[in-house]
């Protein structure tokens, strides 16, 4: 059976058309989005999504209307689930978009929305990473550090240009460079180290995306006994790390097991890991 998505509120059958040609954010990117993961019927790390999710329209200069609230969406994301049937395991993709209009004629300010969901089961597979993921830097490119940065925007070329040169070299990830040289983060993930029993992660300020596992982390860890640090990043930081893990709202938790040809251990990120999968489960 074909399922559904829902498109400003009103729920269509995949398939459906729902934007024009010209779309800002088909043309020039103009939006941003969060990919969100569901278990049992409940949102993971809800409020940090959608505080995400409204901080970056408010920087994208979004009109925002007072229909367009944090309770609607989560309620078209509970029905979507339900309807498709996915409710159980799902992963949800929201796209907030300005509508159609050129790059200096911009017709209406206010949001536009499409939410997909499918099976967790049917969500894409990445490398084999059971003996941890083989990751390197993306050579090609690099993310500037501005106000912008931080936003998962619809305009993430970058990203999937890094995707690919991983996927090519048979990588589980790349890590990406801000314009000084430092790692910003990874192509789907932010990224923690761990030296002397000492979490680590670059600040926003690096370039990288503010992911909603990050803040969990920062916030969750202090309390549990842990010492996390907010710390810029290089390469021979990185070759001198004793563990290096990934974090993803949907993938959770992804250890690092070799850079190049540097290996890691693993036994605090295995701790943290059990500790986030508690607070999902």
């Amino acid at each position: 059976m074909p399922g559904y998505f829902v498109h400003n509120g009103q729920l269509f059958r995949e398939g459906k058309a729902v934007i024009s040609p010209d779309n800002r954010s088909f043309r020039y990117g103009d939006g941003l989005f969060e990919t969100i993961r569901i278990i049992n019927g409940n949102i993971l790390l809800k409020e940090l999504h959608f505080e995400r999710l409204l901080r970056g329209m408010k920087l994208l200069q979004f009109d925002i209307p007072e229909y367009f609230t944090a309770a609607q969406l989560e309620e078209d994301i509970i029905s979507l689930c339900k309807k498709n049937r996915i409710e159980k395991a799902a992963v949800i993709r929201l796209v907030v978009f300005r509508s159609d209009g050129s790059i200096y004629d911009i017709e209406d300010k206010r949001p536009n929305y499409i939410i997909q969901g499918m099976s967790l089961q049917r969500y894409p597979a990445m490398p084999d990473d059971n003996g941890g993921l083989h990751v390197d830097v993306y050579p090609d490119a690099s993310k500037a550090c501005n106000i912008f940065s931080e936003v998962k925007s619809n305009n993430f070329l970058l990203y999937v240009m890094g995707a690919m040169y991983a996927r090519q070299r048979g990588l589980g990830d790349c890590f990406i460079l801000n314009q000084y040289g430092r790692i910003a983060d990874a192509t789907v993930a932010n990224i923690f180290w761990i030296k002397k029993q000492v979490i680590y992660t670059p600040p926003l300020s690096e370039g990288g995306v503010a992911g909603v596992t990050r803040k969990f982390l920062l916030q969750k860890l202090p309390g549990t006994g842990y010492v996390v640090n907010e710390k810029v990043l290089n390469v021979d930081e990185i070759l001198s790390a004793d563990e290096i893990f990934l974090t993803n709202a949907v993938r959770g938790i992804r250890i690092v097991g070799k850079f190049r040809e540097q290996s890691y251990s693993s036994g605090i990120t295995k701790e943290i890991r059990r500790l986030l999968m508690d607070e999902w489960a």
